[in-house]
C-alpha cells in the first residue's frame, strides 16, 4: 500500500482501517455474517464439517480483525518514513524487490513494526465486543480475560475480577516494558552504545 498509487488506494485504505473506527460489536457482527453458518465462508466450511463460531478460532479471528488496523497503519507509517534513496541504492546494486523488502526495508522500518506489534497485541488482549459476538463466553473454551472480568463484575465477584485485572495488567505491562527494552537494545546495537 505504501507504493500503490492507484485510484482505489483511498477505498482500500479505508476498508483496511475500518475496524479501528467501528464499534467492536459492529466488527463482530460483520465477522458473524462472514463466517457464520449462513455466511459465505461459513457455508464453504460447512461442506467439510467445520464450524468456527463459538470456538477459540472465532476469538482469534475477532481479535485479529479488530487489531489489524493498528498493525497496518503503524507499519505503513514506518515504511513511508524510509528514504527512497536507500531502496534505490539496493536496487542499483542488483538486489531483487524481494531482497530489497526483506533485507533493507524491513530492518529500517523495524522499530515501527515492533511498535505496531506491541499496539496490536495490547488491542488483541483487551478485545471484548467482537469476541463476545462470535465466540461467546464458554468457560474453559472461549472465555477471554476481558469477558471474565465483565461477567465476574456483573455477578458481584469483585475478588475474581480484581485477580483478572491484575493478571491482564501484569501481562500488558510486561510485554510493553520488554518491547521498550528490546527496541532500546536494537537502537544501541545499530547506532552504537556511545551515541
Amino acid at each position: 500500500m505504501t507504493n500503490y498509487k492507484g485510484k482505489w488506494k483511498g477505498l482500500i485504505d479505508g476498508i483496511l482501517t475500518l475496524p479501528l473506527v467501528l464499534p467492536p460489536t459492529v466488527a463482530g457482527f460483520g465477522i458473524l455474517l462472514l463466517i457464520g453458518k449462513n455466511g459465505p465462508v461459513g457455508n464453504f466450511l460447512n461442506i467439510f464439517g467445520v464450524n468456527i463460531i463459538f470456538t477459540w478460532y472465532a476469538a482469534v479471528i475477532a481479535a485479529i480483525v479488530v487489531a489489524f488496523p493498528l498493525m497496518y497503519k503503524t507499519s505503513m507509517g514506518a515504511f513511508e518514513q524510509i528514504d527512497s534513496n536507500i531502496l534505490s541504492a539496493a536496487r542499483t546494486l542488483g538486489a531483487s524487490e524481494w531482497k530489497v523488502f526483506w533485507r533493507v526495508a524491513v530492518p529500517v522500518a523495524w522499530p515501527g513494526i515492533a511498535a505496531a506489534t506491541a499496539l496490536s497485541f495490547a488491542r488483541c488482549l483487551g478485545e471484548f465486543g467482537a469476541t463476545l459476538m462470535v465466540a461467546g463466553s464458554i468457560p474453559g473454551k472461549t472465555e477471554t480475560i476481558p469477558i471474565s472480568i465483565y461477567f465476574a463484575t456483573q455477578g458481584g465477584d469483585m475478588e475474581t475480577a480484581l485477580i483478572w485485572v491484575l493478571i491482564i495488567f501484569g501481562i500488558s505491562l510486561t510485554v510493553l516494558v520488554l518491547m521498550n527494552y528490546w527496541n532500546s537494545y536494537k537502537s544501541k546495537a545499530r547506532y552504537g552504545a556511545g551515541e
